[in-house]
């Protein structure tokens, strides 16, 4: 069974082993070796997810999936659009789930609950920047998506090139992922 709820800062030592575990292996190939076996869980608790999680305001906002006897197994956060130059409110920062829980509608369930979070102090457009390379740009351009923008930038020194999908209004896509009457899915 899995659960969808409100991040806590107790969690941030789970939401980093998450991140670390889920960027070594979505940018395998994308980005550089050394930069992701750098990647360290203690490192990303207590300078970012701590940090993160106790700034809690209407804002930002982060919520975590677990699953039954795993604990922490996924994760999004979003807040106020970071890029000025696209005509959007909303912003998802992150959204990651570890891969042998890919599958069971966690990704969509995340996504469709941080937006719900957002709309309501953010308003109905949303944005999500995606390294060109990463898998994930094809769940959001099945969920609506539209590629609307290019950046590059550098990420361990290494070139990058990143891709910007955007929703004019998302209030449609939060139905999508709407939970039982219990607050979880199970597994189908």
């Amino acid at each position: 069974m899995y659960t969808i709820r409100k991040a806590t800062p107790s969690d941030a030592r789970s939401i980093a082993g998450v991140y670390v575990d889920s960027w070594r292996n979505t940018y395998a190939g994308l980005l550089p070796d050394e930069l992701l076996v750098g990647l360290d869980t203690s490192d990303h608790e207590c300078r970012w997810w701590r940090h993160v999680l106790a700034r809690r305001s209407d804002n930002h906002a982060a919520f975590v999936a677990e699953a039954s006897g795993h604990g922490v197994i996924g994760f999004a956060s979003g807040g106020p659009a970071r890029d000025n130059q696209i005509e959007c409110y909303g912003e998802v920062y992150t959204l990651y789930v570890l891969d042998e829980h890919h599958g069971f509608g966690l990704g969509k369930r995340l996504f469709t609950t941080i937006v719900a979070q957002l709309v309501e102090g953010q308003g109905s457009s949303l944005i999500v920047w995606v390294l060109l390379g990463n898998p994930a740009r094809f769940f959001y351009e099945a969920l609506g998506g539209k590629l609307v923008a290019h950046r590059h930038a550098t990420m361990g020194g290494a070139p990058i090139e990143e891709i910007c999908f955007a929703w004019e209004d998302v209030r449609s896509l939060i139905a999508l992922g709407r939970p039982n009457q219990a607050g979880s899915i199970g597994l189908t």
